[in-house]
């Protein structure tokens, strides 16, 4: 982090809202002109900051309306059972997000699909992948907030100008 400065989190708030800009309106965004603007994307995308750009996709649109997230407990703890159920989760296109968690649950996935048929094709395969101790399965209502971006303005005020 201590290699971001104004100027590289201004073109990272600009990229997370329109990732489809040119190096001229990136430049006219951020207050650069055009060739230091593309020198440090491309040290952004270099040092990792920039991971991927990536269009998103209207769930409702496509037919994946249903938002699930699973909590998942199991009595395993060991670095075998591990690595085989995560790479039995990060397989399945279902799954979105995949996080170990401190606390009461071990796992929490956040999976979409198609309906209640759907997740429960998913929740068949989910189940035949390691020992789990025990699956909870909460979904979601109705989806108050989304975003992709990062709140960079947390971290921009205590950077150097």
């Amino acid at each position: 982090m201590s290699s971001l400065d104004k100027y590289d989190c201004a073109i990272l708030a600009a990229l997370q809202a329109d990732g489809t800009l040119s190096i001229a309106g990136l430049s006219e965004k951020v207050g650069l002109s055009s060739t230091p603007c593309w020198k440090r994307v491309k040290r952004l995308e270099e040092e990792g900051y920039i991971q991927s750009r990536v269009s998103i996709i209207n769930r409702d649109k496509v037919g994946l309306p249903v938002t699930v997230f699973v909590s998942v407990r199991t009595t395993e703890h060991d670095e075998k059972w591990l690595t085989r159920f995560a790479a039995a989760v990060i397989a399945l296109p279902e799954v979105m997000e995949f996080h170990r968690m401190s606390g009461d649950v071990d796992y929490l996935l956040k999976v979409v699909t198609t309906d209640i048929g759907g997740y429960d094709r998913f929740y068949k395969k989910l189940i035949k992948t390691a020992h789990i101790s025990g699956v909870s399965s909460a979904f979601s209502m109705e989806q108050i907030k989304y975003t992709t971006a990062l709140p960079l303005d947390l971290i921009s005020k205590r950077l150097p100008a």
